[in-house]
Formats: structure tokens, sequence, C-alpha cells
């Protein structure tokens, strides 16, 4: 099949790769423009950019989709498919191919419509996500749904290891759906819908007053980006990787040993206060208590959190208290 394909980052290029493989003809490939990626760096072409090019395919890099709508139009594609383009796609351009556009999107459609589905269900404790190939119309992942796959979501996955899992699961269904949508009708999407809004730094500060199991998800959620972090006195402190604390497995006299000061306990009842850093590596929450296991204190590479505590010399025993 005669295509074009619309998609900018690393997640695309898999798909990409793989409907060149399926012998598919992909007549133009539609990439965001070069950006600098890294601070005082020249701009870089997109991932899908620099794949485009090593396959020999066609590569427009408009800054507004809307540039490309003759284009398109003229390239004698019969569908076209996007895979996190990164630009809304105007009706002109939806209707520039025989049947349209599909997207590749990462949740199971209508739950998690938007930029951030993987990290809004792992934070919203989903117990299952999924794959979509839906159908691109004028609303927000509104459009009906070509296909789906489903899958549990670790309770250890990260949101990059889930990523990751979707990506391989969302190119083999692509490849299976594509053959098919010229000749079959896509289903409405139904049930309760949810939006996943993009992820912003300030949201990912540990609140040590929040249960265990909230900030376990949110340290999984934030992994690779943007990460889950604290304080530790001035010290801005990256959380990678941490889970809920068995308290049946540690003793009982430990827990409220490693208390450093006084500071510490709360003045009414001598409680462990929010946010107290124990000596293995244990942070009392609001309710229950969250191991850390790797992390990265500013301006230093990450590491066990171990080798993190055994190198601290701060006097507090507060995280998040600056």
């Amino acid at each position: 099949m005669r295509l074009v394909f619309a998609g900018s980052p690393a997640d695309a290029v898999p798909m990409l790769e793989a409907l060149v493989d399926a012998a598919h003809e992909i007549a133009l490939v539609i990439t965001q423009p070069d950006r600098r990626r890294r601070r005082r760096a020249d701009p870089e072409p997109s991932p899908v950019r620099s794949a485009a090019e090593r396959l020999g395919l066609k590569v427009v890099t408009p800054e507004r989709s809307s540039e490309v709508v003759d284009e398109v139009a003229a390239s004698g594609a019969v569908l076209g498919v996007v895979v996190a383009f990164g630009q809304l796609l105007p009706r002109a351009l939806l209707d520039a191919l025989p049947h349209g556009f599909v997207n590749v999107h990462f949740s199971l459609l209508p739950a998690w419509r938007g930029a951030a589905p993987v990290e809004r269900a792992i934070l919203a404790g989903d117990e299952r996500t999924g794959v979509s190939v839906m159908e691109i119309e004028e609303g927000l992942d509104s459009g009906p749904v070509y296909a789906q796959a489903s899958t549990p979501i670790g309770d250890t996955e990260t949101a990059g290891e889930l990523h990751a899992r979707l990506v391989t699961m969302g190119t083999e269904l692509l490849l299976e759906a594509v053959e098919s949508v010229p000749t079959i009708v896509p289903e409405p999407q139904s049930g309760p819908s949810s939006y996943a809004d993009k992820l912003t730094t300030a949201e990912f500060e540990l609140d040590w007053s929040r249960t265990a199991e909230e900030l376990a998800r949110l340290v999984r959620a934030g992994n690779p980006r943007p990460g889950a972090w604290t304080t530790d006195g001035d010290t801005r402190v990256k959380v990678w990787r941490a889970e809920v604390c068995d308290a049946d497995a540690r003793d009982a006299d430990a827990r409220d040993a490693d208390a450093r000061d006084a500071e510490a306990r709360d003045a009414d009842d001598g409680a462990l206060a929010p946010g107290t850093l124990l000596a293995d590596g244990a942070v009392q929450t609001g309710n229950g208590k969250l191991v850390l296991a790797e992390v990265q204190p500013q301006d230093r590479r990450a590491m066990s959190a171990s080798s993190w505590m055994a190198g601290r010399r701060s006097g507090t025993a507060r995280l998040g208290s600056s």
C-alpha cells in the first residue's frame, strides 16, 4: 500500500521501518523541523528524519502541517499513518488522502486521550493499558478505532519500560490493521473518557504527606522524564527508583531508631514526620514508608540509594523540608 508517514521521535522509527520491511511504499515522510535538542548545540534532525533519509525516503519538515496539504494530495498515497508527529492535522490535510490518516495511540481509548497517556495511566494506578489504532478526526484522539491491544501494567514498571513494550505492541498492531483500513468501518469509541495532560516538572515533586503507594507511582511515571524529585537541604535530588516498604519485613525497633534528630518527630505524638529519612534509605510518608533504590543528587550521576546515603553529609533527617 502507498502511504504517507508522519512522526518525529525515536518511538516512531520502529513503525516506519516495519512498514518499509513489510513492503509498503512510503511516498512521503512528514516530520518536525530540525531543533536544538541540547543547550548550545546545533539544530539536529528528528530521529524520524534521520531514519527516513537512511531508508532513502522523501522527507518534508513543515513548521505547520497545513503547509504540505498539496504535496500530500499529490503523493499518490491512499492512507496516512501518524505516530507521535507533534502537530495537529487540519481538516484539509485529513481530506487530502482517500482514506485519511490513522494514529497509533498508547492507551485503550477513550481512556487517556492526549499527550502523556502512559504516564497518566501509571499515576492513576490503572491495572491495564494498551495501544489503539484510530482514525484521526479534528477532535483530540476522539476518532473511531480500527484495532486495540491490551496489556497489564507491571507493579514496578516505569513509564520508559512500559512505553518500550507499547511501541513493540503498536508496531505489530499497526501492521495488522493498516491493510484492512480501506475495507472496514472503524468502531466509535465507547465508555468514559479521560485526558492525559502534558507532564510538568512541578507535579513530580515528592510530597511526603501523600501515601507511599502514590509516591511509588509518581517515581515510576517520572522515569525517564521528567523525573520525580525532592530536596535534601538546599540540594535537589531526583528519585529514579523506589518501592513501597514491606513493613512486616522490617524490625520494629529499627524503624524508630533510625531518625537522627528531634525535628524528625511530630511534636504532638512523637510519630515520624513525613519526609523523615531513615538510615536504610526508607522515607516516612503520610501513610507507609517509601524505600529509595536509585537517586541522582543535583549535578551528579545516578547512583544507588545506599551509595548516596553513605556519602551524604547533610545534618537534616528530613527530605523536602527546605
